[in-house]
């Protein structure tokens, strides 16, 4: 995980429904129980106690989760495909 100061991480979060959720500013997320959180670390390479919780979703309605990064000046998007 790198630092945020240089690009900001958006998630999007497709849920069983069909619905689109956005996560923008989390830079990590782990499951918690039957929640799947997504967590600020302050560029931290871990989720700790000093992360900060954004957002959660029922992990059994997640189908999909899609990271976005934010690069340079001129903010371009640029979608992270797991290979």
């Amino acid at each position: 995980m790198s630092s945020t100061t240089d690009h900001e991480v958006t998630y999007d979060i497709t849920l069983r429904d069909g619905s689109i959720e956005q996560v923008v500013g989390a830079d990590a997320y782990q499951p918690e129980n039957s929640m799947t959180t997504f967590f600020r670390t302050g560029g931290r390479h871990t989720v700790d106690c000093w992360s900060v919780r954004m957002a959660s979703f029922r992990t059994d309605q997640i189908l999909a989760i899609r990271r976005l990064e934010q690069h340079g000046a001129m903010g371009e998007l640029a979608e992270l495909r797991a290979v």
